[in-house]
């Protein structure tokens, strides 16, 4: 009887170690934390591996899940700054950062943020036109998930991002959109015609502005041209008038009435070669001057000579 009695203490004692060891050692897998109470008050949370706690004092309270959740989509009824009624599919990406905040500060975290997100978006869709809501969603997005933070941080829930994921507007109001974004089409069709008009005077304007300038290089470069024909003539006759200086100086009368004959050739020359002269009748005289202008040249270089 004896024997029995210690055998059951000895198994009640055994299983009581058990207990305690199975009590007071807590291995907490990784995408959890373990919120540990001492007599129903908080006493410490406990991260991912294994960990050691008081049997009997100490109890795992809660296991908060540390992974990146999503709310379920939910639509928000907002009116826009030019008073049109739209409706807004939403999501919000959460984690818990703070396990005991999650759960002494807040009974239902996900329906905090629900009610809050609701808030923050209808406020942020107040203070835009409905064009500027259909353009403007990531900026929104920002925004919102921002100000959702700051009112979130105080239940150790750290917000990811916010997701507006449709834009839904009545019938009527797409109606009137389309009408808008017609005439914008027909603005800007007009629009670009007239700068394409426009362009096409300015083309022809410069096209005539250039023939201008041409026309007027053109002008200068046979202007100045002329001018140096003008000058070479006048400097050949400069020339001559020099040689003929120099001739009368050296040789005297002879060479003036060289030059005297000379002309007279020259002239008869030109009356000959005209188109309107058929007959030329020439004085007797000339032979003589003819034969005097010899005598003069043969003169002439026996002086040079």
């Amino acid at each position: 009887m004896l024997e029995m009695l210690s055998s059951i203490i000895s198994l009640l004692i055994f299983g009581l170690v058990l207990l305690t060891i199975y009590l007071g050692v807590k291995i907490v897998p990784q995408s959890k934390e373990y919120v540990i109470e001492r007599f129903g008050k908080y006493s410490r949370t406990l991260g991912a591996g294994l960990s050691i706690i008081i049997p009997y004092l100490d109890s795992v309270a809660h296991k908060i899940s540390i992974l990146e959740r999503q709310l379920k989509e939910f639509t928000i009824s907002v009116i826009s700054k030019d008073n049109v009624e739209v409706k807004l599919e939403t999501t919000v990406f959460y984690r818990i950062t703070d396990s005991s905040r999650s759960v002494y500060r807040i009974r239902d975290v996900e329906s905090a943020i629900n009610t809050t997100a609701t808030s923050i978006v209808r406020s942020a869709a107040g203070r835009l036109e409905l064009d500027e809501l259909q353009s403007s969603r990531e900026s929104m997005n920002q925004d919102i998930s921002k100000n959702l933070q700051q009112a979130a941080e105080v239940w150790g829930v750290e917000i990811t991002r916010t997701e507006i994921t449709d834009i839904i507007v009545d019938e009527e109001t797409k109606s009137s959109q389309r009408q808008q974004l017609n005439a914008e089409r027909s603005r800007r069709a007009t629009i670009a015609v007239a700068e394409g008009d426009k362009r096409s005077v300015e083309l022809k304007a410069e096209a005539r502005l250039f023939e201008s300038q041409k026309a007027a290089e053109a002008l200068k470069i046979t202007a100045d041209a002329e001018a140096y024909a003008v000058k070479a003539k006048a400097q050949a006759d400069a020339d001559q008038t020099k040689l003929l200086a120099d001739a009368i100086a050296k040789n005297g009368q002879p060479a003036i009435n060289f030059e005297i004959m000379k002309r007279q050739v020259d002239a008869i020359a030109q009356l000959a070669s005209s188109d309107s002269s058929k007959t030329l009748i020439l004085p007797t005289d000339i032979t003589g001057i003819l034969g005097g202008i010899e005598t003069l040249m043969h003169s002439i270089q026996k002086k040079s000579k």
